[in-house]
Order: C-alpha cells, then structure tokens, then sequence
C-alpha cells in the first residue's frame, strides 16, 4: 500500500502528456506568426471586421501549423538535444514526453488544420503548407547547409507575410515591406546563431554541427550587413512607397527602428544576452515599449492623421 501511495504521489508531481505536449508546441514563438498581421495593418483594414477576423484566423493556423513543425523538430534533434544546456530540459529530450504521443500530436494537427485552410481562403493552402514543406526541409536537411539555413527561415517569415495579403485581399500593400521582412527576418536568425555559438562554446559539434561553419567575427559582419540594409530598406519604404501618406509622417518611425536594432545589438554585445530574438523581445522592457510605440505612431499614421487632414 505505501508504495502504491509514493507511486501516485510521484505521478500527481508530474506534468501530464498534454502539458508535456503543450510545452513542445511552443506557444511562446507564435510571436514570430504576428508577422501574419502585415498586410492588415499596412493595406489600412485594421478596422475592418471580415479582414480582422481573416487575419485572425490565418494567425491562428500558423500558430499550430508552427507548433506541428517544432513537434517534428524535436523529434529529429532529440539525442542532439540532450547534449544542449537548455535542450536538454525540453520534454521530448528529457524523455517526459513520449515520442509517439507527440509524432500522432504532429500528424493529427497537419491533418486538422487542412480543412480550415481550404475553408477560409482556398490560395492560403499552398502558402501555409508551402511553409510546412520548407520547415520540415529544414529540420532534416536545409539547417546543415551554410548560410541557406538563415536564408530559409527568412523565407519563412515572408510566406507568412504573404499569407496575410492573400486573406485580406491587399491592394496597397508595397512590395518594400517584404524586402523589409527579409532583412530583418536574416537579422534575427543570425542573432541567433550567434548565441547559439556563444552559448555552446566548445560543445556545438555535439550540439548542431552547421554552428561549426560559423565564427563570431563572420557573423558579426553579417549583423552589420543586414541591421544597415534593414534600416536603408525600411527608409526607402517610409518615403517612396505609393500607399503611404503624401507628408511622409511614416518616416517618424525610423528612429524606432534604429533603436530596436541598436537595442538588441547592445544586449549580446555589451550586455553578453545569450538568448534567441523572440525570447529577448518576451522579457526586454525598452524593446517592448520600443515596438508599441512604433505599433501606435504606425496606426496614427494610417488611420488617424488621414482623418485629420
């Protein structure tokens, strides 16, 4: 009976499989889906309840359709990541989560969201399963080839900025702001990169062996490249994209920005964040209150001066 009781005692202190499950879905990278919310905001029909609901729908089907591709992520790291300081705690590594409960999650969640897709809008489908085909490429092979690693998870921000023109139907959407969301999606990935390599040290050929054909230095320099290619890019955009207002107040956003790039750049330089992006973003203070206020001069520039004038 005692060690019944201690049996059960031991199983109450632990996660349950859907919680194990949840914590491999990710939900704290869905940021990377607001990207999906672009074409709404930009294309001026934030205010519009059938493109916001769109919007919101789309941004809810690359949440899981993300959550299936970090599922089957794991799945192929896991005696990778059981030699990784915080990989290692994941539940797939950790061996708490079973492998065949979270492959049936994967398939039932592909499966699942096809429907809605073809429901919602019929030429999302090949975006948001264009985007399941590139990511699960790269879990087996694109992320073991130099440099077309971080190309490919650019790649995958713009399919999602895509997908977000398609469900509201954008007609003033510049092209600008896709070259924008490449530059900026290349400076995230190589951010990460970079604290991967800072982080491992030595241990990276154990780890995820393309971190052995990077260096701080290459990847400094291709920091440098793209965060001043992000900032001539989106100035471009401020000033020359037809869509904008003819008093050019979207070049007040610049300097957000600026900072925002700067911002991080002074984290892993100066302060030694050894965190991804999206994770630094989640706890930063001034980087948040950096993207609201760039979320608010933004909204007053499309949807309040205009009324104004």
């Amino acid at each position: 009976m005692r060690e019944i009781t201690q049996t059960k005692n031991r199983s109450a202190g632990q996660p349950s499989q859907t919680r194990l499950l949840l914590r491999t879905m990710r939900p704290k990278q869905w940021t990377k889906n607001v990207f999906v919310w672009a074409a709404l905001l930009f294309d001026v029909k934030l205010l519009q309840a059938e493109p916001f609901t769109r919007t919101l729908v789309t941004f809810v089907l690359f949440c899981l359709i993300s959550s299936a591709v970090y599922i089957i992520n794991d799945l192929v790291d896991i005696e990778k990541d059981r030699q990784h300081p915080h990989k290692r705690n994941r539940p797939l590594a950790s061996g708490a989560l079973r492998p065949r409960v979270a492959l049936v999650a994967a398939i039932a969640i592909v499966a699942a969201v096809l429907p809605l897709t073809l429901w919602l809008d019929g030429e999302l489908a090949p975006l948001l399963y264009g985007y399941l085909t590139l990511m699960i490429g790269y879990s087996f092979w694109l992320k073991h080839v130099v440099i077309v690693d971080v190309l490919t998870i650019a790649a995958g921000f713009v399919l999602r900025v895509a997908a977000g023109v398609v469900v509201v139907e954008a007609e003033r959407f510049s092209p600008w702001i896709y070259v924008c969301t490449v530059l900026l999606a290349l400076f995230l990935a190589i951010g990460k990169r970079r604290q991967e390599i800072v982080l491992m040290e030595n241990n990276s050929i154990n780890t995820r062996a393309i971190l052995n054909e990077y260096n701080l230095r290459f990847l400094d320099e291709m920091l440098a490249l793209v965060s001043s290619s992000t900032v001539m890019a989106y100035s471009f955009y401020t000033f020359s994209a037809p869509n904008l207002p003819t008093n050019h107040a979207m070049m007040l956003t610049i300097p957000f920005v600026l900072f925002g790039l700067f911002r991080y750049l002074y984290l892993i330089h100066v302060k030694g964040e050894t965190d991804p992006p999206d994770v630094v973003v989640l706890k930063d203070r001034p980087l948040q209150i950096d993207v609201g206020l760039f979320g608010l001069i933004v909204f007053l520039v499309f949807y309040v001066l205009p009324k104004m004038v």
